[in-house]
């Protein structure tokens, strides 16, 4: 193995980690961890302290080139590989996985600053992925058409795209990278990968325990440095076939444009502004503990986070109160406490966001009911905040959050609220609150969202087609449709006639 620290790393919490070969601080390219012809780093640092934790390799187009030689070039072989050698590879990366849960979690919390045991529950969830394409991998048939030809046999079969290139966000800096790759891979494709330049260690550390797993040089790479120029290279390139994005919308618009000549195929999974309804025969207590795991998981910082909760009228008061005292209850704190439920944001820039949302709600009659400023904690923490009676016309009822601010509306029909709530450009994940059977119903179909929770909040897993209507994405990840976005489809039509 190469050696692994170019720079030392310093934040103290680092020398807990049992396998210190985890953290690495270079890009993998075709099976190698290199630098970059520049020498240039970027620093890493614990957004709970501000602590250094790495410098990390930053690299250019020409070095993105390289990895997409390497994927091109590593292509044919993972492809012509039967789909059970590939899923025996992937089940060993996720065996890997598991084994270094502790290490994997004590990394992302580092990072990006989530509570270790949300980190913990990430780093399971991100496995399940590779798990899952492990074996669907092996489901990819071909099927028989009826022929309409005399004399003709015809089949339909799926082949892999070819290079992939995925780009993914600092918020589930291991989930979303696996949610990807593992399908990718399972499809027969090889990948150049980019993680956000925030939480990059995550990402590095998937890449040495794919390495070790027996992923072949070239599948999987991780090119590390600056977003722009590395995904411009990668949109540019004929050679890569598919694009796959989480993140914002307007960036996925900039990559979509990008991608127009050379009319590469598109994953995206982009913004949410998630509704909550919560109807008037809902157990409060139980409308509470959704709204919380549905607005505050990731400190807010979650696509599916609720960034909008209608409550019908004649239990808001109610609602409101109880919610209230719930989020009074939130332990703010760095990852790494004991107890931590809300960390810090990412970066400032998250932060002022957050600022400017209350201060215009606020400007337009919204009430605070609690929280309302940063931290004592930190200048990245933000206080669990409730603002009650929002106007449909404040920020925070039209732009996506990210941050531990809850915004209640009243409302009073069920058609009122249905318009209310489908009032976005965006359409990820909508939360119903209801025990009335037919009501469900209804609202599932009037609803217009990718995906529908009613009366829970946990609802994505590896088996399930993630994904929004509108300007929240494109195609779905997760499920078979997650394996088929990878592969183009193939007729032959064999002449039989003798």
């Amino acid at each position: 193995m190469t050696a692994v620290f170019a720079r030392p790393a310093y934040h103290d919490a680092l020398s807990r980690l049992a396998d210190r070969h985890l953290l690495r601080d270079l890009a993998y390219v075709g099976g190698r961890w290199i630098a970059g012809q520049s020498g240039k780093s970027f620093e890493v640092t614990d957004p709970a302290s501000a602590a250094t934790l790495a410098w990390v390799a930053s690299l250019g187009a020409d070095e993105t080139a390289v990895a997409i030689n390497a994927a091109s070039e590593a292509c044919a072989a993972w492809r012509a590989m039967l789909p059970q050698g590939r899923a025996a590879i992937l089940r060993k990366w996720f065996e890997l996985m598991l084994a270094a849960k502790e290490d994997l979690a004590l990394i992302m919390t580092l990072e990006q600053g989530k509570p270790i045991a949300e980190s913990r529950g990430e780093i399971d969830y991100a496995a399940s992925f590779v798990e899952w394409y492990a074996e669907e991998g092996k489901r990819l048939n071909a099927e028989s058409v009826t022929s309409h030809l005399p004399g003709a046999e015809m089949i339909v079969r799926r082949e892999a795209l070819g290079v992939v290139g995925i780009v993914t966000p600092w918020n589930f800096p291991s989930a979303m990278l696996t949610r990807k790759v593992a399908a990718a891979l399972a499809a027969g494709c090889t990948v150049v990968a980019h993680p956000s330049s925030e939480t990059p260690l995550s990402a590095l550390a998937l890449a040495e325990l794919g390495e070790r797993a027996g992923v072949p040089a070239g599948v999987f790479n991780v090119v590390t440095g600056h977003a722009a120029t590395i995904v411009g290279r990668m949109c540019a390139d004929t050679r890569v076939r598919a694009m796959s994005f989480t993140g914002s919308t307007g960036i996925g618009r900039l990559i979509a444009a990008e991608c127009a000549p050379t009319l590469k195929r598109l994953v995206m999974e982009l913004g949410g502004h998630a509704p909550l309804i919560i109807f008037d025969d809902a157990d409060i207590e139980k409308a509470v503990e959704i709204a919380v795991n549905a607005k505050f998981a990731t400190s807010g910082q979650d696509c599916l986070a609720a960034n909008r909760i209608f409550v019908q009228r004649r239990i808001a008061d109610a609602f409101t109160k109880a919610f209230a005292d719930r989020i009074a209850e939130l332990k703010v704190g760095a990852g790494l406490e004991d107890g931590a439920e809300i960390g810090p944001l990412m970066h400032e820039r998250a932060v002022a966001k957050v600022e400017e949302q209350v201060a215009d709600a606020l400007g337009h009659g919204a009430r605070l009911v609690t929280g309302g400023r940063r931290h004592k904690a930190g200048r990245l923490f933000y206080e669990p905040t409730l603002l009650s009676d929002v106007p449909a016309d404040a920020l925070i009822m039209r732009e996506e959050t990210f941050g531990p601010v809850a915004a209640i509306a009243a409302f009073d029909t069920e058609d009122e609220v249905i318009a209310r709530a489908n009032d976005t450009e965006y359409g990820l994940v909508a939360y119903i609150v209801t025990e009335n059977g037919a009501r469900q119903m209804r609202l599932g179909r009037a609803l217009e969202y990718g995906m529908v929770a009613v009366n829970r909040v946990k609802i994505t897993g590896a088996p399930i087609p993630f994904g929004g209507w509108k300007q929240s994405g494109l195609g779905r990840e997760g499920s078979r449709h997650g394996l088929e976005a990878f592969t183009e489809l193939k007729y032959l039509c064999i002449d039989t006639a003798a």
